[in-house]
């Protein structure tokens, strides 16, 4: 197939700008990544990630002739040290990078799909700083680990104070899926509506079956579903995020045995927008990245208003042409390169710098 032929597959796919193209056209690794998934599902390999994580391995991880990179492991976690190798007069600052993936791209091992955020990011701050691999799940997803964390240590006054956090498309809520942008970006690679729901169950290790119930929203009971709607309410989304088509969910009641076995969804480790005010005014001067086609934007978006109206100072990056994971695979090699991840970059660097 050549490039043309992708290109238009993709442009009718996602229906990107006109400006769009195969240099930069945002789908190019979703999509094919997910026609791999597709395969490796119908052969039988499901959960064992192992081959697609070596062919993502083969992106380069680019230039780090000017970084000291050493794996060490520190309480049973894997961690990849990156310092800077020019010395630094005082010193310097420290940022802990919490790799996303949930699902395929998630790894035990290091792979230069998220060296390479992690490498540009320590070459352009002059940070020092520590990129953690999870051994205890398959099913990382490194927004809400860092939002889950930043609210887990507001009452931890024997620990240093988070200066800030950056949460890059991050997962923050299981309680609607039927947000403007699950029923904008359901179909759009990598991340699709269904394939959240099949890996956040995996997460908490609940039974897949339980996808079709959760779509519907009937694991959340009346009272809590009450409570919960001044925080997700569609309302809380500027209309802009809704011109590409939103219809409101039909509501249906709840069920006991859908509430009693998705409860861990709820919890606020899985779902931190969930907190309550006290917790969320307390939280770090936070950067949040959302892309327009991604299923996870409106989280982004929510968790946005949430803490601006706790007083909490948020820069936001939209990537109108960015899709979940662009900042990842900004940069493929030699052919391919996306824009809207380059920009990303570039973009939360230039936050650091400004702390």
């Amino acid at each position: 197939m050549g490039y043309n032929k992708i290109q238009g597959h993709i442009q009718v796919l996602l229906q990107p700008s006109e400006h769009n193209t195969v240099h930069n056209s945002p789908i190019i690794p979703g999509f094919f990544l997910y026609k791999q998934e597709l395969i490796l599902e119908k052969v039988g390999i499901y959960v064992d990630y192992r081959i697609l994580r070596m062919m993502i391995n083969l992106i380069p991880l680019g230039d780090t002739s000017k970084l000291f990179i050493k794996d060490l492991t520190f309480e049973k976690m894997n961690v990849r040290i990156y310092q800077p190798k020019v010395p630094s007069a005082s010193l310097r600052r420290g940022v802990i990078y919490c790799h996303g993936g949930i699902g395929s791209f998630s790894i035990y091992k290091h792979v230069n799909i998220h060296s390479y955020v992690y490498t540009h990011i320590v070459e352009r701050t002059s940070v020092q700083g520590a990129s953690l691999y999870y051994p205890a799940t398959p099913y990382s997803s490194g927004g809400t680990i860092a939002a889950a964390v930043c609210q887990a240590l507001v009452n931890r006054t024997d620990l240093p104070r988070v200066r800030a956090q950056i949460l890059i498309y991050p997962f923050l809520q299981a309680v609607d899926f039927n947000l403007p942008s699950y029923q904008q970006n359901g179909r759009i690679p990598p991340l699709l509506r269904k394939r959240t729901l099949h890996l956040g169950l995996k997460y908490v290790n609940r039974d897949v079956s339980l996808v079709d119930g959760l779509l519907k929203g009937i694991h959340i009971r009346d009272d809590l579903r009450e409570k919960y709607s001044k925080w997700l309410s569609p309302n809380n989304i500027p209309n802009e995020f809704k011109i590409r088509g939103y219809e409101p969910p039909k509501l249906f009641p709840c069920v006991e045995e859908y509430c009693t076995k998705a409860q861990p969804f709820l919890t606020l480790i899985f779902s931190p927008l969930l907190s309550e005010d006290n917790v969320i005014c307390q939280q770090p001067e936070s950067f949040i990245l959302t892309c327009e086609y991604d299923v996870l934007r409106d989280d982004g978006l929510l968790y946005k208003k949430r803490l601006e109206d706790n007083g909490v100072k948020v820069t936001w990056c939209h990537l109108k042409d960015g899709f979940h994971g662009v900042v990842s695979v900004a940069n493929c090699g030699r052919f391919i390169s996306f824009e809207a991840g380059l920009r990303g970059i570039d973009t939360i660097a230039k936050f650091i710098r400004s702390l």
